[in-house]
């Protein structure tokens, strides 16, 4: 009879050794992809100071894609937190390093010199391979096209990355991000018959595109870096943040 507890005793203690043990048969129904935005950037650098930046601590990514496209580097697994978006702000959500995937793209951003800022094209072997990653991300997590951000819309008061060369024109062929159609804009321009509307107007309007800024009437610097990353994405020939007309049509065309 002795010998009953000692048995209990071993089975107990064996049953510990072995670690925690979980019964998976029953799951909620009632989950989500804890990734809601997926952010692009540019890296302002050439590959090996770009893989140096993104391993040695105080920022990275998920995923780093240089120019040949001819690779991947997965940096951070999905599941966890890259540091990469900062102070941010997107569709009322802020600091969106929890709830986002960061990409990199290496390209040198731009470049300032005696004539003004060259910005630097992107190789179409990488948008390639980036259009087929976000496509595979969007699958998989569920992210809403209006939530796939250049850096300079999640944080406009301090960064310009992708830039204005980034071909967002072409996620929105594959798919990826909606776009004003130009039959919709030309249809606006009527619209607004020759009548740029107050400030006021273009901040309730990006705003509810997705932006974070003051709503307080006045052009200060704040509303025109937002109005500039605005129109860096939709019309980047142009993008000095003043209000015009082609920019209104873009902002009531736009499908949200």
């Amino acid at each position: 009879m002795k010998t009953l507890p000692l048995l209990a005793l071993t089975l107990l203690l064996g049953g510990c050794a072995g670690g925690l043990r979980f019964d998976d048969s029953q799951r909620s129904v009632d989950h989500s992809s804890r990734v809601e935005f997926i952010v692009i950037h540019y890296t302002s650098s050439d590959l090996p100071r770009s893989l140096q930046t993104l391993t040695t601590g105080g920022v990275s990514a998920h995923y780093l894609l240089p120019a040949d496209g001819r690779r991947i580097y997965r940096m951070v697994d999905e599941n966890r937190r890259a540091w990469h978006a900062g102070d941010s702000q997107w569709r009322g959500r802020t600091w969106l390093n929890a709830s986002s995937i960061g990409i990199e793209i290496v390209n040198p951003g731009y470049t300032d010199g005696p004539d003004g800022r060259t910005w630097h094209p992107y190789p179409q072997a990488q948008i390639d391979r980036l259009i087929v990653l976000l496509k595979d991300i969007q699958t998989r997590h569920g992210v809403a096209p209006v939530n796939i951000v250049g850096h300079s819309d999640i944080a406009p008061q301090r960064k310009v990355d992708p830039g204005p060369l980034f071909p967002w024109r072409q996620l929105a062929a594959a798919g990826l991000i909606p776009w004003p159609k130009a039959a919709v804009v030309q249809d606006k321009l009527r619209q607004l018959d020759g009548r740029v509307p107050e400030v006021a107007w273009f901040q309730h309007q990006l705003e509810r595109a997705g932006y974070a800024l003051p709503q307080h009437g006045e052009l200060d610097e704040a509303t025109r870096n937002v109005l500039a990353a605005f129109q860096m994405k939709y019309r980047p020939e142009r993008h000095d943040g003043q209000p015009d007309l082609h920019s209104a049509a873009l902002l009531l065309a736009l499908p949200l």
